[in-house]
């Protein structure tokens, strides 16, 4: 008896060779019917048989998925048979019938480098060599469903030996694989000054010669440039900074193989995977001490390195070329921009920066910047959601929403979502918000994922401090759309954050980070909060101390030290010891009289401590005197201090008496390791209080010791870190999310 089921497929099913998959379990197990994309980035299929025919169709759709699919829900309806006499792969449909993810853009794989690095194959030496498996996805997509059509390789019509591959059915890696090329109908690659004028010859061998001779390159790759220069060479780095106006910032170091990045850092089981996942992140490694070096200034004063492996052909061959077969690939933006995307921008906003430009004719319709990663006590932690990672959706657990709602997050780092029944879609890493061009960025990404899912939003979500720009997005959005404003406290989007991936409704958070609005008008970013649903207690902060002038505090830590060091002595005493103008000090001191702004920053009492130490005293980029202070915790022993807890506080300014008494006696490695590691047994400690699970999050929550402090002092207690999104602000949209979905519980 004949027996006719549709069914939809949702999950990464588009753009990873899935209906071809579909196309060949069916001839195989002799059902009739058709399978192809729908509007939502789902897919329909339509099997009609035997019940044996159908039950061997249904066991190799579980047990033989592609590897780089993933099939998140299945609905399979019964349905009346038609005439079918084959299977087909039909026209992809724009209508939605249940949404499904956008692919993430995958890292070349080992098949398609097999044909670029084979003298007898077609493709050799072929820099956009890609497959079903692998290569450029969401940042060469206009929109849904993923045909190549709605990609940037439409404008690549394939050439005869392409269109046979891609209409045979017995190739499994290029049959209706919609984003393949070749050498003779694929994108093509160009070398130019920056000035533009073209560079004859072989654009990568001639590329690679000028890096070997301290050339600035700007290189276009999936989602973006790089700017590439020699990193072993002090001088080509130090023009780099010098250029970029990057004094200290690390910069990220891109190798051929995993062999030579051990040359120069140490890398663990979690990191190696990590490391040649298809996501193939920067993955942030202790450097080695007793190996190779690269120049001290590509990360100067840390001891871990950023590196990551190769992508794309390009990068392959651009390496190979290169006799270190290594090389820094920093973000192609002018400091505080967006990266850029095309040519124009690189000869407009890097005409200073870079030398020469080597570039391909391929769109990038999207920004997509490298994802970065930190193991941390064994937790692997995003650092960058982006490439490879986004913009897969999160799936809210036992949570629907009622409304579709965009989330906007907050301002450094920044991501914003969209949000619909019990998905979250993160847009890919954006920036600093605060910075008017990647603002615009913002809104386009959250305006794309609301036209490509057909979304009708009637609540914008954003964070409670007014100043914030992505505030001001929100409240221009909800006008436009007709949707209401929820604000979210900073601190508590980011422990919902973590709550929404694991399902968690109720329970305890410590939020620790640079600074976010308070509630009470202050700084917070040191926070052990109890939450049910909705509502939320702050339970225990860091102990408050002045915080005179704002921001310009985190940009002097020296400054902070003396508001730290002014609650316990007088402003001269203070002032001298922090290393600040004696009429500074006066001119704090006379504010300070006055009631004003106050900050439980954990961010700004590392910095205090950096500075304290002479490891970091003026800020360059985002977080670097504490990041600097972690670096320099490494081999350092515990010693004996004791953070107390006096009510609701946590005794900060205490550290600094701790410091004072003990100016001599130890090393700075021991009493960096010690203040760190006693700071997370302090918050742990406040938060068992409150339950037996722990959330853990903010962007300081990478911290290696301040969390080896809270592990080892749990008490058997289980920490729960964020693991899809980063800890820092780039995770917040979640968080704000989250909190809707839980008013919708209690509303």
């Amino acid at each position: 008896m004949v027996e006719c089921y549709k069914i939809v497929i949702t999950g990464i099913v588009q753009g990873v060779g899935f209906r071809p998959f579909i196309f060949r379990i069916a001839k195989r197990s002799g059902v009739k019917g058709y399978v192809k994309n729908m509007g939502g980035s789902e897919v329909e299929v339509l099997i009609q048989g035997d019940k044996q025919n159908i039950g061997k169709f249904m066991e190799s759709l579980f047990k033989d998925v592609p590897e780089v699919a993933k099939i998140d829900k299945i609905i399979t309806e019964e349905t009346e048979c038609g005439d079918w006499k084959d299977f087909f792969i039909l026209p992809s449909g724009t209508y939605v019938k249940e949404p499904s993810q956008i692919p993430p853009d995958f890292a070349v794989c080992e098949d398609c480098m097999r044909e670029v690095l084979n003298p007898q194959d077609r493709r050799y030496r072929y820099p956009f060599n890609s497959c079903v498996k692998c290569g450029p996805r969401f940042s060469m997509m206009y929109t849904i469903p993923y045909d190549r059509e709605n990609t940037s390789m439409r404008d690549f019509p394939l050439c005869k030996e392409c269109e046979r591959e891609y209409h045979n059915p017995e190739d499994e890696r290029r049959f209706d694989a919609q984003g393949i090329s070749c050498p003779i109908c694929g994108p093509r690659l160009f070398l130019s000054t920056i000035e533009g004028e073209i560079i004859d010859g072989d654009p990568i061998k001639t590329t690679a010669k000028l890096i070997s001779e301290g050339y600035i390159i700007a290189v276009k790759g999936i989602g973006g440039f790089h700017i590439v220069v020699d990193p072993l060479n002090d001088d080509v780095v130090l023009k780099l900074r010098k250029r970029k106006n990057r004094p200290q910032q690390p910069f990220a170091v891109m190798a051929q193989s995993l062999e030579i990045i051990e040359n120069y850092a140490i890398v663990n089981e979690k990191e190696k995977e990590l490391l040649t996942s298809p996501q193939r992140p920067i993955v942030l490694l202790k450097k080695r001490e007793d190996g190779e070096s690269l120049s001290k200034y590509v990360s100067p004063g840390l001891d871990r390195e950023g590196f990551f492996l190769f992508y794309t052909p390009l990068h392959y061959l651009l390496l190979e070329e290169f006799p270190p077969h290594l090389f820094i690939a920093t973000s192609g933006n002018k400091h505080g921009f967006p990266m850029c995307v095309d040519e124009q921008c690189v000869k407009e906003k890097l005409k200073d920066v870079v030398d020469y430009v080597l570039y391909h004719n391929r769109k990038i319709v999207n920004r997509v910047d490298d994802s970065m990663i930190r193991v941390s006590n064994g937790r692997p932690l995003l650092l960058r959601r982006s490439r490879g990672y986004a913009p897969l959706w999160i799936q809210l657990k036992n949570k629907a929403l009622h409304h579709d709602i965009l989330a906007l997050g907050a301002e450094l780092q920044n991501a914003g979502a969209v949000a619909f029944k019990d998905k979250v879609i993160l847009t890919p890493y954006i920036g600093d918000t605060d910075e008017y061009s990647t603002l615009i960025d913002l809104e386009n990404y959250v305006l794309k994922f609301v036209t490509m899912y057909s979304l009708k939003p009637k609540v914008v979500v954003v964070d409670k401090n007014p100043a914030y720009q992505s505030v001001y997005l929100g409240e221009k959005l909800a006008e436009k759309f007709s949707a209401k404003v929820v604000k979210v406290q900073h601190h508590v989007a980011h422990i919902l954050s973590v709550a929404a991936e694991n399902g968690i409704e109720s329970g305890v958070g410590i939020a620790i980070d640079g600074i976010g609005y308070g509630d009470d008008g202050n700084g917070w970013g040191g926070e052990v909060i109890k939450f049910e649903g909705v509502k939320y207690e702050r339970k225990h902060h860091l102990k408050y101390v002045p915080y005179v002038g704002g921001d310009v505090n985190a940009l002097r830590p020296r400054r902070m030290l003396a508001m730290f060091l002014s609650t316990f002595m007088d402003w001269n005493e203070a002032g001298k010891i922090a290393g600040i103008k004696e009429e500074e000090a006066r001119l704090l001191e006379k504010i300070t009289k006055k009631p004003g702004l106050m900050t439980s920053s954990t961010g700004r009492f590392l910095d205090a401590v950096s500075a304290f130490l002479n490891v970091c005293d003026q800020r360059t980029y985002e977080g670097e005197p504490a990041i600097k202070l972690e670096a320099s915790a490494r081999g350092g022993k515990l010693l004996d201090l004791d953070i107390k807890v006096v009510g609701e506080e946590i005794d900060t300014p205490s550290v600094f008496k701790w410091l004072i008494e003990n100016r001599g006696r130890y090393r700075i490695n021991d009493i960096a390791y010690t203040v760190q590691y006693r700071l997370g047994e302090a918050l742990i400690k406040t938060a068992l209080k409150y339950g037996d699970k722990v959330i853990v999050s903010g962007g300081a929550a990478v911290n290696e010791y301040i969390l080896k402090g809270m592990m080892e002092n749990s008490e058997g207690a289980e920490i729960i870190l964020p693991r899809k999104v980063p800890p820092n602000d780039g995770g917040i949209a979640l968080g704000q999310a989250y909190y809707y979905a839980l008013i919708n519980d209690t509303s």
